[in-house]
């Protein structure tokens, strides 16, 4: 599963339900300057005042923010979806923040920012799923391996919320379906090939 082969542009991961601790442990291991962009999708209600994206910079040396509309994308950085919106990629790269009706009761959707990123970044995108309660992600999967990234997802055997995990492999659209240190490793060998 190395990378050599195709420089990493767009790292994107997303969770649920019970996903946030391996989400946290995933971004603290990303501890040089990488040489690709971090889009972090989390379900969450934008009625409740959240602090992730401070949480992730406690954990993570990368700059961390919440995307904003027409912002272009930058290696080094990791932006976490605000809640509210689908987050769309523009074909320049630029962020498209969308507050059309949720997918899967969602908004963000996970599908829909890996849909979106697959048609722009296509070889050059690494999608990970983690633990989730609902379907969201698993279409999102589907077209990232259709235009030839890798996506990889968190084995359902460890997943607090196994939901999404199993429905994204029932896809057939995954390039490996990995245990939480495993994921870790994944993510530490991208910083060393990029």
């Amino acid at each position: 599963m190395q990378n050599k082969d195709v420089s990493i542009e767009l790292l994107i991961i997303a969770c649920s339900a019970g996903g946030m601790m391996l989400l946290m442990d995933l971004l603290s291991s990303l501890k040089e300057d990488v040489g690709f962009a971090v889009l972090v999708i989390v379900h969450r209600n934008e009625k409740y005042a959240s602090s992730l994206e401070q949480m992730a910079q406690h954990k993570c040396v990368l700059r961390v923010k919440s995307a904003e509309e027409k912002e272009t994308l930058q290696a080094g950085t990791v932006y976490f979806a605000p809640a509210g919106y689908h987050l769309l990629i523009e074909k320049d790269r630029s962020i498209s923040l969308d507050a059309s009706e949720p997918v899967h009761y969602c908004r963000p959707s996970i599908d829909v920012s890996m849909q979106s990123a697959a048609e722009v970044y296509k070889k050059s995108l690494v999608a990970i799923l983690l633990s989730g309660a609902n379907r969201d992600g698993a279409e999102g999967l589907r077209a990232v391996y259709k235009y030839g990234g890798k996506t990889l997802v968190q084995d359902p055997s460890a997943a607090l919320v196994d939901v999404m995990p199993r429905a994204a492999i029932e896809t057939g659209a995954v390039t490996a379906v990995l245990l939480d240190g495993q994921l870790k490793a994944y993510c530490k060998s991208l910083v060393e090939e990029n």
